[in-house]
């Protein structure tokens, strides 16, 4: 019985408290994995100290000139296609997909914005004053008359997409210059490139 031990007896016991070792244990605290993972690679490389050992740096984990021409191959058609992941974000979205088919659906005499500006700077080096008078009165119609089509082509694309998309935010001024800029390209040029032939109904 307990209560007939010795002292002796008493003495000769362990005392049990935080210092008795537990036996068939790890006897370590286990490790977390981020200490794990950094003692499997080693020690972190000390930071760049000048600018040259930064580019050396940034040179070694650049990645190979074949995968830089792939991933640029693959923007280039995914930009092509009309792909939003690979459009910059004025291009992005269903609305600006549509005002692109609305634009590209027939020919615009804002097509020759970019051959008129060539003509200019080609009146300007004729050393004739007769032909420079009628070169430049010539831009200045058919620039006029440029702006005035994309005036109405800015509004009627508006129009159309607030038909077309009722729920969404269309701003008359930011869908018409983007119309007017889509429109002053030569179709070939386009991108994304169009996607509906001319005489279509998008």
């Amino acid at each position: 019985m307990r209560f007939l031990r010795t002292k002796a007896d008493q003495t000769d016991a362990p005392a049990a408290g935080p210092e008795t070792v537990r036996v068939g244990g790890k006897g370590r605290p286990t490790p977390k994995r981020r200490e794990a993972e950094t003692k499997r690679r080693g020690p972190a490389p000390p930071p760049p100290r000048t600018q040259r050992e930064a580019a050396k740096y940034a040179r070694a984990n650049r990645p190979a000139k074949e995968d830089r021409r792939a991933a640029a191959a693959e923007r280039r058609e995914g930009m092509n296609r009309g792909e939003d992941k690979f459009l910059m974000p004025r291009d992005r979205g269903p609305v600006k997909a549509y005002i692109r088919d609305l634009v590209d659906s027939r020919p615009h005499l804002m097509g020759l914005f970019m051959p008129l500006a060539i003509l200019v700077v080609a009146s300007l080096l004729v050393p004739v004053p007769a032909i420079q008078s009628y070169l430049s009165l010539f831009s200045f119609i058919a620039l006029t008359t440029m702006i005035i089509e994309g005036i109405f082509l800015g509004a009627s694309i508006t129009r159309r997409a607030r038909a077309k998309f009722p729920d969404a935010k269309i701003g008359g001024l930011g869908t018409g210059w983007y119309a007017f800029t889509r429109a002053s390209q030569l179709r070939r040029l386009r991108i994304p490139k169009p996607r509906v032939a001319r005489g279509a109904n998008p």
